[in-house]
């Protein structure tokens, strides 16, 4: 993109912290628009996120049923977690791999970043493909219930066609699993 852009920026002029918790942080700030104006923004700061995308070699890929609570339903989803204090990123996904699955990768690769809600949030989610995936089990974490079943990448398709993926992470992973097996043919 050549064209010059216009500068946006928002500057803070004073911060509050509404709530912190284990998961994120709640703000609201006061800030001076570009026109000189003033306004209020309230946020989510997340420490980070990964999602996998483990991937066969005959394009099956590992998804996950897991029960929700902010949804108040069960989803269907890509293994993913967050990060812990310090974490390496790639770090993180073998972990998560590994805690939610039982399986372990030799090929990693980090496919891009996720903002899933710019309007509110400034959580990152990383995006990395699990591929040579051996199953080695796993004892699962304290209060967490997952189910992990190996389907078809196509089947996972149809099930975005039919709204029965909606997690955004989930569905971006599809996607670009869609788009390796293409390049790959």
């Amino acid at each position: 993109m050549s064209a010059q852009r216009p500068d946006f920026t928002e500057s803070a002029l004073d911060s509050k912290t509404v709530y912190r918790g284990r998961l994120l942080t709640v703000k609201e700030d006061r800030v001076r628009l570009p026109d000189g104006a003033e306004s209020r923004r309230e946020y989510i700061e997340h420490q980070g996120a990964v999602m996998i995308l483990p991937l066969f070699d005959d394009f099956s890929v590992l998804l996950e049923y897991q029960y929700r609570y902010p949804l108040r339903a069960h989803t269907w989803k890509l293994p993913a977690g967050k990060l812990a204090a310090g974490e390496e990123r790639l770090v993180c996904a073998q972990r998560e791999l590994l805690e939610e699955t039982g399986y372990v990768a030799s090929e990693w690769r980090h496919l891009g970043v996720l903002h899933p809600c710019v309007g509110y949030s400034n959580e990152r989610i990383d995006l990395y493909l699990a591929r040579r995936l051996v199953h080695e089990g796993h004892e699962g974490e304290e209060g967490e219930f997952i189910h992990t079943i190996r389907i078809a990448l196509d089947d996972g398709l149809a099930m975005l066609e039919r709204g029965e993926i909606t997690e955004s992470k989930t569905v971006m992973g599809l996607l670009w699993a869609d788009r390796l097996r293409r390049k790959e043919k």
